[in-house]
């Protein structure tokens, strides 16, 4: 008998607990040396200058815009086929957002639309996007290089949400490298590819961008002289620069997260080898998968399916009833009451729409049994 399975979960190790029990034993809890540490560990990875650490990706999304200067009477576009945060951080800034419908083999923005897009706004005379915020879902990342043709072009920033994403590769380059963007997001929830339990972080190779988002996590204070408007009357003294947040890490997180930066690697391949299961046997059913092209490595955070509107809620109640927490990835954001309040309807972007009656989140984490694999194929193949 199989217990219940999520569609996924964190892996936690030995070393894990070890690392979080030293913090807990240290001086430090917070604001300690665990968080540089990790910093430092991320940005060595992604090949990144700067990495930013904060309580979670939908803060680290939040810094990103106001350190880009997105405020009232700008625009953001990102992607319907995301979690709400992903729009939320432009309006949370004053911001109007607006979306770029998805590829319809890959779920991502597509490039396309977005250079139609932006073509017909400028030539109506509407707004441009201050910022775009292209989703990596599953891991998958978005055409970037076009993306960042069309910021050229058009003069906006650019902002990767790669929550889903760290330990990929687009154009054989790792995820977070900010290549094609200002500043890429990484979450760190539990179900993503490594844990800080919850966590983010904000990567750049700006070095004025990094320092105002440090800034911004932690009430916009400095104790750094170099950045104080006088001369410090003492130890003590401290300025605050900007309106600033508490969205900081602690150093019982960081420590857990750069215990878990040494599994990445293993992390990634292991959700890899998953997906290739899945993939071989339903290579001959009637589902469609994630297109991913082949100089890309997809971290592989979801493992999504797209099946027929008409048997898409029969099948996904009956594998939950077998024990098998299928979710869907996602809703549209625009669909969202809120966002429906502020003028979107249904029809507004038909691919993202189509894709969530029809997109199935199968199980997939690194400690997934080859037994439960199984019960998980059998069962779908008896249903489709």
């Amino acid at each position: 008998m199989v217990d219940y399975i999520s569609y996924g979960r964190q892996s936690i190790s030995v070393s894990d607990i070890d690392a979080v029990v030293q913090v807990l034993r240290s001086d430090f809890l917070t604001q300690g040396p665990a968080i540089p540490a990790f910093e430092k560990a991320v940005a060595g990875k992604t090949k990144v200058k700067y990495a930013v650490s904060v309580n979670s990706a939908t803060s680290a999304l939040h810094i990103a815009c106001l350190a880009l200067r997105v405020g009232h009477g700008d625009t953001v576009w990102t992607s319907p086929n995301t979690f709400v945060a992903s729009a939320n951080c432009a309006r949370h800034c004053g911001a109007s957002v607006d979306f770029v419908d998805i590829d319809p083999n890959t779920w991502c923005m597509s490039g396309k639309k977005l250079r139609q897009k932006l073509e017909r706004h400028q030539a109506s005379g509407m707004p441009l996007p201050k910022v775009v915020i292209p989703v990596h879902l599953s891991g998958q990342s978005c055409d970037m290089r076009v993306i960042s043709d069309l910021g050229r072009k058009y003069g906006f920033r650019i902002i990767e949400d790669a929550s889903h994403a760290i330990g990929g590769y687009y154009r054989n380059s790792p995820v977070g490298s900010c290549r094609y963007s200002d500043i890429t997001v990484f979450s760190f929830h539990p179900v993503k590819i490594i844990t800080t339990g919850e966590g983010g972080m904000a990567l750049t190779n700006n070095r004025e961008l990094a320092q105002c988002m440090t800034l911004l996590r932690s009430h916009g204070i400095t104790h750094d002289p170099k950045q104080m408007n006088k001369k410090p009357e003492g130890p003590w003294y401290y300025e605050q620069l900007l309106l600033g947040f508490n969205y900081r890490m602690t150093d019982i997180q960081a420590a857990l997260g750069l215990s878990q930066l040494g599994r990445l690697e293993e992390f990634v391949t292991r959700r890899n080898e998953l997906a290739q299961i899945y993939d071989k046997a339903l290579e001959k059913h009637s589902v469609q998968r994630q297109f991913i092209p082949e100089d890309n490595l997809s971290s592989r955070h979801l493992y999504v399916i797209r099946i027929s509107a008409q048997n898409h809620f029969k099948i996904f109640k009956a594998l939950r009833n077998k024990g098998i927490g299928v979710g869907l990835h996602y809703m549209p954001v625009h669909l969202q009451p809120y966002y429906r309040s502020l003028g979107y309807k249904d029809g507004n972007f038909t691919e993202a729409e189509a894709y969530s009656k029809e997109a199935i989140s199968l199980p997939l984490y690194p400690d997934l049994t080859d037994g439960e694999q199984e019960h998980i194929i059998t069962t779908l193949k008896k249903l489709i």
